[in-house]
This record gives C-alpha cells, structure tokens and sequence, in this order.
C-alpha cells in the first residue's frame, strides 16, 4: 500500500513542476521584455541629453549660424528673442519639454519645422537602409555558408579577404569605385539620385505620396518608373550593403563551422549524411540566430554609413541633408535628426532583443 502511495505520488509530482517550469519559463520571457522597454526611456533621454549639451557646447545656434552675417546689436536681439541667453539648464529643460510635445523646433536656413524635414527626409534614408540589407543578406549569408564549406581551403581565405575589405573599404570610396565602373565605364546605371527627373515628376502627381519613391512608382501603374527607381537604387545599397555584409560573412561562417562540430551533427555524418545536406538541413538556421542578435547594431552602422553614401550618390534623406545643415551651422535641424537616428537605432536594438529571446530561451536569462 505504502509502496502504491509513493508511487502514484511520484507519478503526479512532475506535472506541477512542468507547470511552475513553464510559468517560470513564460515570467522570464515576460520580465525581460519589460526590463527592455523600460531601458528605452533612460537610453533616449541619455542620447537627447548628449547631444543637446554637445551641440551648445560652441555656443549658440543662432550665432553659430548667423555670426558675422549679421549687426552685433540685431545678432545680439535675434539671440535674446529665441531665449539663448538664458541659463543653459534653462534651456535644457524646455527644450525636454518641446521634445514630449513632439515639437523639435525650427530650421534657421529654410525656415522648415524640424519635424517636416525628418518627415520628408526620413522615408528616404529608411529606404536605403532597407536595400542595403537586403544586398547584406544576399551577399553575407550565402557566401558566409560557402566558405565554411569550403574551411581553410583557397576558397574560405578569398571570401575571407573579401570580407575584410567589405567593413575595412570607407562607404564612400566603395561608391566613388562603383559610380566609375558602372556609370561612367560601362554606362549601364545613373551616376545619383533617387530617380530620374520624369519619373519624379510622374510621382509628384500622387495624392497620397510616402516619400518611399519605390512604393509610390508602383502606385504610379508604371513599369517604365518603377524600373527607374530600382535602377538608381542599385549602386548606393551595393555600396552601403556590402559594409555589413562583410561583417555577416563572418558571423555566418564562424557558427557553421562551430555547428559542424556540435555532436548532433557527428551522429548524422556518422549515419552517411553528405556535407552539403548537414550544411543546408543542420547548421544553417542556427548560424541564423547570431544574425539576429546584430541586426540592431548593423542598423546603426548602416544609418551611421547612409550619412556618406547619400552625399557621395545626391540620395536626398536624412543624411544628405544633415551634411547640407552642418555646412550651414544649423544645429537646430542637426539635432533634430541626430535625436530622431538615435531613437530609431534603441527601438530598433529593443525589437531585436525580443526577436532573439523568442528564437533563443537563453537570451532571457
């Protein structure tokens, strides 16, 4: 009888404990999205906080701007009337204030709310940034599983190399190379812009345009405009692409190669499984997860490159324009979009982060 009890409670102890395992399991997914969203306030503000102080550091935006352009007394008047003459944390927390009403001031060259330059710019460098990713994974991804394949061997220290010089190469010099190969050499794509001045036009006549020129060429219902846009697109994504894409060539090819090695893998090899079906069926999703994890950093590091692409190709967004208000000292606009890049780059990192804690358990602990 004794040994019936026992038995039977053995037998219905692990439910209970599968279920706490779970809540613990679901708590901890839970707690560590939380713990993240929480992070992004402190993380904003830091960054606001940074650059507003960096930017006030060489004085006033107005003198910055306008100094020797102006009469000592009328500069001295247009200083006092934007209340830069006050006390510097003054200033500081006002300008909190304007930022949680969603008001990032005005342009002192055009004369532009901050937010409408960030509006008609941003589509475009987010746009960008989208074309260069996909070359990163076009390009990184398969080549990274190639030269795992092909480990020490002529073919991994090519693709090696190659990788190197894809993050080590500047963006820009990368561009200037491929406009004079493919523009000039060969002819066979626009040297800059973001389209061709008829298509542009055909666009401009949309009622609800997006400022993302390849969403509206396809609501234009022209083919002849959509392969426009893509054209243009080719050489800035390659240019900028092919800086992170190197960086995922490595990435894939370390966790291959360290897949390849796992015991999983020697059991399957060992069952007469070829290379080529243990690389696409076993070690490939896997050497995905650390793709994952970076995608937020890789953000920054494209956002951070687009300011140099979009000059070098005349791409009209937020980095052509932010080089355009540095040239005119206008550190209003400047910060705008400093403010504006920093915030996408944390929300960015914060939807990655849960991404990877949901394709990886052990990322929550």
């Amino acid at each position: 009888m004794t040994a019936t009890v026992s038995t039977a409670g053995a037998g219905t102890a692990p439910g209970p404990e599968r279920t706490k395992a779970k809540r613990r399991s679901g708590g901890g997914l839970g707690r560590y999205i939380l713990v993240r969203a929480v992070l992004i306030i402190p993380t904003i503000f830091i960054l606001v906080t940074v650059v507003f102080f960096l930017m006030r550091s060489t004085g006033d935006p107005i003198t910055a701007a306008l100094g020797g352009k102006l009469p000592p007394a009328q500069l001295a008047q247009r200083v006092h009337e934007a209340g830069y003459d006050r006390p510097i944390i003054v200033q500081y927390f006002e300008y909190l204030g304007q930022l949680l009403r969603g008001d990032f001031g005005t342009t002192f060259t055009d004369n532009q709310p901050v937010t409408q330059v960030l509006l008609t710019y941003g589509a475009a460098t987010l746009e960008l940034a989208f074309y260069a990713l996909i070359v990163a994974f076009i390009v990184g991804i398969p080549l990274g599983l190639v030269a795992a394949y092909f480990r020490d061997k002529a073919q991994d220290a090519s693709l090696r190399v190659f990788a190197i010089l894809c993050y080590a190469t500047p963006v820009f010099f990368v561009g200037l190379v491929l406009k004079l190969v493919f523009s000039i050499w060969l002819g066979w794509l626009p040297v800059s812009g973001r389209a061709s001045t008829g298509s542009e036009l055909e666009m401009q006549t949309l009622e609800n345009k997006t400022g993302i020129y390849l969403i509206d060429a396809f609501q234009t219902g022209d083919p002849a405009v959509v392969g426009d846009v893509l054209l243009h697109a080719i050489l800035p994504a390659v240019a900028l692409g092919l800086l992170t894409a190197g960086i995922f060539l490595r990435l894939v090819r370390t966790n291959v190669i360290g897949t390849l090695s796992t015991d999983y893998v020697d059991a399957a090899r060992s069952r007469g499984v070829t290379e080529s079906r243990l690389l696409r069926k076993h070690a490939y999703r896997p050497a995905l997860i650390p793709i994952i994890t970076v995608i937020g950093l890789q953000i920054a590091l494209l956002l951070g490159g687009a300011v140099l692409t979009e000059t070098t190709f005349e791409w009209k967004g937020l980095g052509f324009q932010l080089v355009h208000y540095l040239q005119a000292r206008d550190f209003v606009a400047v910060q705008g979009m400093v403010v504006l890049l920093a915030v996408i780059v944390t929300l960015t990192n914060f939807v990655v982060d849960v991404i990877a804690a949901l394709i990886d358990p052990r990322v929550r602990y």
